[in-house]
């Protein structure tokens, strides 16, 4: 059946497909030379594409925070009236009581030549009782150190 189609229609497909081809090839041709004709146009609108598209990433780079917010939360330890000096705490670090005093000074946020002349020593010796508290109470820094013997129980 399809060969009988393809016998009595021969010509007429031969025409069609001969036809194709020549628009294929016309429309190929075409494109070409707006290609060549439009080239300048085409290679700067290629470009503002390129431009367009990197601009968009580098402000949403450059609009992003640098460093992320984290909330800590931290328990806040209140004090009472009836506060009451933990001394088993205070006899494991044993710490003395020259110590304690210092504690409780930068407790109250003084500074080592402050609590030297509040304490009537030098400064190097307000240095070495802190030196000895840091160790004592295993911590780096003076406001950890209050902060430990706040939860501790040492200070109030």
């Amino acid at each position: 059946m399809i060969s009988k189609f393809i016998k009595t229609h021969k010509q007429s497909i031969v025409y069609g497909l001969a036809m194709a081809v020549m628009l294929f090839v016309l429309k190929w041709l075409e494109l070409k030379f707006i290609i060549i004709g439009h080239s300048f146009e085409i290679y700067a609108g290629l470009i503002a594409v390129i431009f367009t598209g990197l601009g968009i990433w580098l402000a949403l780079k450059l609009a992003q925070p640098k460093e992320k917010t984290v909330i800590v939360e931290k328990p806040i330890y209140v004090s009472n009236e009836n506060f009451v000096v933990n001394y088993e705490a205070l006899q494991q670090t044993n710490m003395s009581r020259r110590e304690l005093e210092v504690l409780e000074l930068m407790a109250e946020g003084l500074s080592n030549l402050e609590i030297a002349g509040r304490l009537f020593v030098s400064l190097n010796t307000v240095k070495t009782h802190s030196a000895r508290l840091f160790e004592k109470l295993d911590v780096k820094r003076r406001t950890q150190a209050v902060d430990k013997a706040k939860r501790m129980g040492i200070l109030k």
